[in-house]
């Protein structure tokens, strides 16, 4: 299956160049900074987040900057890329309409520059760790582990988001509110060591935050998570994958008649 996708991609390789150009084009069209804001948004997001959340969560907890910028980060890679993906199909209809080619491209473009945008993002955090004071180690390898993750994961959930959109308009409503439930249920800005042992086990009912959690159990408390965190993080990704795979195959030749 991937080594089909591979060849599909390499045979429409000019195609998947110019959208990925074309997406980094129209996200900083008509902006004094261009790219800057890549870099400027998370951190203001997280200076205003700090200046807020410090007093009343950050106190006890060691290397709180790194701890909220972890969790900042990866949300806000996770909800890019997905909110992205769900419109991949609808804005590039006028191309599938007419020429015949794979429809996932539409999607894997998106993630790329999501993709460019988080591993400068994710240059930043490392700098902002060392300022905390945060040691690094070679266990910092390991974070390629969760990298892969989300970036699997986004691509699937933004396969399942793209077919829902073209049928159902509301979803991006729904979606909304929805990402706005996983960043509450994501300790981001708070922690969970309060809560009593099986209270914690049900945020690993949360996708975003296995990836976090992983995230900061290497950077801040030099641990590589328990192998069942990485089945746990694995079975999400392959299911999401499966069911955007499923959906994008079945429902194929069915966007055509609602776009």
């Amino acid at each position: 299956m991937f080594k089909n996708i591979l060849l599909r991609l390499k045979q429409h390789q000019f195609l998947f160049e110019e959208l990925v150009k074309r997406d980094f084009k129209q996200k900083y069209k008509r902006t004094v900074l261009g790219m800057g804001w890549s870099i400027l948004s998370p951190l203001l997001q997280l200076l205003v987040m700090k200046i807020v959340f410090t007093t009343f969560f950050g106190r006890n907890t060691p290397f709180y900057t790194t701890y909220l910028f972890a969790g900042n980060l990866l949300f806000n890679f996770f909800r890019e890329s997905t909110t992205g993906g769900m419109g991949s199909l609808m804005s590039n209809r006028q191309i599938f309409t007419k020429i015949n080619v794979p429809k996932y491209l539409f999607l894997l473009s998106k993630n790329v520059s999501t993709i460019i945008n988080f591993g400068l993002n994710l240059i930043i955090f490392f700098i902002f760790a060392a300022i905390d004071g945060v040691p690094f180690t070679w266990k910092f390898i390991t974070l390629i582990y969760p990298i892969i993750y989300l970036i699997l994961f986004n691509i699937g959930i933004g396969l399942i988001l793209s077919a829902l959109y073209i049928f159902f308009r509301d979803i991006k409503y729904l979606y909304d509110i929805l990402t706005m439930l996983l960043m509450y249920m994501s300790a981001i800005f708070y922690t969970v060591d309060s809560y009593p042992a099986n209270i914690q086990q049900l945020f690993y009912i949360n996708p975003v935050y296995c990836a976090i959690k992983y995230f900061r159990s290497v950077v801040i408390d030099g641990v590589i998570p328990a192998w069942w965190l990485h089945l746990i993080m694995l079975g999400f990704a392959a299911l999401a994958l499966l069911i955007g795979g499923v959906m994008y195959k079945k429902k194929n030749h069915h966007f055509l008649y609602y776009v």
